[in-house]
């Protein structure tokens, strides 16, 4: 299982630096990341494996985590088209995506609010 931590930063030399740091400094792997809405304030996506020891350590170094969401991650080849086959077997499922980025070693990252139906579409256990 793997859960996606949305956090609001201010967007200045140095935010990325200082709750990354925080991350690590408490053994947490950072799975993935993703940053959006560039402006006076940055949302930054982060997948992590032990989301309670990241939610301490963020806490303590004074960043405020706006969201946090179970997604689904699924291993897949580096080729043209797995992504839209992907993509395609969801969307025949019926199952809406809002939520999309790349982990590393080739893993894609999905969120739905139908979580259920999303694990089913993709052949993803709850444990996974």
């Amino acid at each position: 299982m793997a859960t996606d931590l949305l956090i609001e930063v201010e967007n200045k030399p140095g935010a990325l630096a200082h709750l990354t740091a925080a991350i690590s400094d408490a053994g947490v792997n950072i799975s993935a990341a993703t940053c959006t809405r560039p402006s006076d304030q940055a949302c930054l996506h982060i997948l992590v494996k032990y989301p309670e020891a990241a939610k301490h350590a963020l806490a303590t170094a004074g960043v405020t985590i706006t969201s946090e969401r179970e997604v689904v991650v699924v291993d897949a080849d580096d080729r043209p088209g797995v992504l839209a086959d992907l993509a395609r077997t969801v969307a025949e499922a019926g199952v809406n995506l809002d939520l999309l980025y790349l982990a590393t070693k080739t893993r894609i990252v999905f969120g739905s609010p139908d979580l259920e139906g999303l694990r089913e579409a993709l052949g993803v256990s709850a444990t996974t």
